[in-house]
């Protein structure tokens, strides 16, 4: 990727564990330089790092003018999403997911300025939800109508979306192995993912210059079965 990535400047929103962080890792290694922003940023040799509530619009606004100009914005910011039925339904706590997958969104796209591309983070709960995942479900097929409103607002800047499956991940807590097995079993290709292939994704919709408006789905197959 250095011939695409490099000396290109890139903020991840998100980036501390998991998918953010293997992505960063990832466009680090394809020559970018690389900034991540998160509550508790880890440090990583070669990354920038900035401590930052991104459900504060204030504190995502100073960051961006803080930084300046970038190429590319990745958000992949979002705490794991509880399952609610809507007998049980807690709305402070969906509200507050919302807050931070979707407007959380708008506040960055709205400080950030970008010259070439954004990619946010959806997912397959919008395509295949079950019982329980009304809200998790919800944002997601709202941040991918956004993806595309976006995509069209912003031209000529690229805004894409990455659709991943269920993924060995933090997100999901450390006693998820019964998870992973039990959805491993129902996917085509018999395994769940992991995050360094998800990262693929995102730097292929950053170096991919007729892609725009675009839902990457990377699920090994979980939609089909």
């Amino acid at each position: 990727m250095k011939s695409t990535l490099d000396g290109q400047r890139v903020a991840i929103l998100g980036g501390s564990s998991g998918i953010g962080l293997a992505t960063a890792l990832a466009a680090r290694d394809g020559g970018a330089e690389v900034t991540v922003v998160s509550r508790k940023p880890q440090a990583q040799p070669g990354i920038a790092t900035h401590a930052a509530d991104l459900s504060d619009p204030g504190a995502v606004e100073a960051f961006f003018r803080e930084i300046g100009e970038i190429d590319h914005l990745v958000y992949t910011a979002g705490e794991p999403l509880a399952l609610m039925t809507i007998a049980d339904l807690d709305r402070d706590r969906a509200r507050n997911f919302f807050g931070l997958r979707y407007f959380g969104v708008l506040d960055a796209v709205g400080a950030a300025r970008v010259t070439t591309s954004i990619t946010l983070t959806t997912g397959i709960a919008k395509d295949r939800p079950g019982p329980g995942w009304a809200v998790a479900a919800s944002i997601c097929g709202a941040v991918e109508a956004l993806t595309k409103a976006l995509a069209v607002e912003l031209a000529p800047i690229r805004v894409n979306a990455v659709s991943p499956g269920v993924v060995r991940s933090p997100l999901w807590g450390p006693d998820a192995e019964q998870l992973y097995s039990d959805v491993g079993r129902t996917v085509p290709l018999q395994r769940v993912g992991e995050v360094e292939e998800i990262a693929h994704a995102y730097l292929y919709l950053m170096t991919q210059p007729w892609a725009t408006g675009t839902i990457l789905t990377v699920d090994g197959g979980t939609v089909l079965a």
